[in-house]
Parts: C-alpha cells; structure tokens; sequence
C-alpha cells in the first residue's frame, strides 16, 4: 500500500494537471480571436470539411451502372439546390438526408 504522503502528491498532481489542461484554452482565448488566420480557418474550413465528406461519400459510386447512383444523385441535387436557394445549411442536408432515405426505402427497392 503507498503511503499517505504518495497518495497526496499523485492527487495534487492529477489536480493540477487537470486544472492547467481545462483553464489553458481560456488562457489562450483572447489572444486567438484576434488571429486573422482563424478568422479565415473559420470562413473556409466547414466548407472544405463538408466537400471532403461529400467525394468521400460518393468516391466509389458509379452513377451510371443501374439504378444504384439514381437516388444519390438526386438527393446531391436537392440538397445543393436548396443550400443555394435558402442558404441554410441545416435545411439543406436535413432535407437531402430524407429524400435519399425515402427513395432508397421506396422506390429503388
């Protein structure tokens, strides 16, 4: 068994650790919304994040073989014309989501 001053050390420690991991970010805060290069992360990044899950998703699709592409290209489409015409991001996957969902479990069974 270790002893009792062991034990207060390795709790002192953990705490101290602790508290320097979750106050660091708001530590760092400040100065970082001043950053012109996170500004521009924040701008760009979602969307690029989104592009890549988007080829991700449909890299090893053939829209031309079947009816398999035919649902996922219709949803693609929904889902772009709606984010141009509305400008809302959650709409648009909201919606494409769905119409992919319906269309997979009802017409191209």
């Amino acid at each position: 068994m270790p002893s009792t001053a062991y034990l207060l050390i390795a709790i002192g420690l953990m705490f101290a650790i602790t508290f320097t991991l979750r106050a660091l970010p708001f530590a760092i805060l400040k100065p970082l919304r001043k950053s012109k290069l996170l500004a521009y992360l924040g701008l760009y990044m979602p969307v690029g994040i989104l592009l890549i899950l988007v080829i991700y998703t449909l890299r090893d699709l053939d829209f031309l073989s079947g009816s398999r592409g035919i649902p996922e290209g219709i949803a693609l489409a929904l889902t772009i014309a709606l984010h141009c015409w509305k400008r809302n991001a959650l709409l648009s996957i909201v919606s494409g989501t769905a119409i992919y969902v319906v269309l997979i479990n009802l017409v191209f069974i």
